[in-house]
């Protein structure tokens, strides 16, 4: 399954939530957009989480969302970025999608 949040981590439990159902299936895809890209910034409140995360599912976030928030330069290591295309194949490529509201 793909995992899809959109919503800032400081502004919601949202990321934890999608995280707790998304490292109990083999397989899962976690993709990060919007202001969930905050997740992904080296040295953040969240990076132990990701981290953690990146052992047991893939985790992606939407470069154009980086970029717009200037934090090029601060992904966490192991994050794959994919552009809107590489979003939509990833919606293709997974029989199911849950996006985290």
């Amino acid at each position: 399954m793909l995992h899809i949040v959109n919503k800032s981590p400081f502004e919601n439990s949202t990321l934890d939530s999608c995280l707790r159902v998304a490292l109990n299936e083999p397989g899962a895809s976690l993709l990060l957009i919007e202001d969930a890209v905050y997740a992904a910034s080296k040295s953040g409140n969240f990076e132990s989480a990701i981290k953690d995360a990146l052992g047991k599912v893939k985790v992606y976030a939407l470069w154009p969302d980086i970029e717009a928030r200037g934090m090029q330069d601060r992904v966490i290591e192991g994050i794959k970025m994919v552009d809107y295309g590489g979003f939509v194949d990833l919606v293709a490529e997974h029989s199911n999608c849950q996006s985290w509201l």
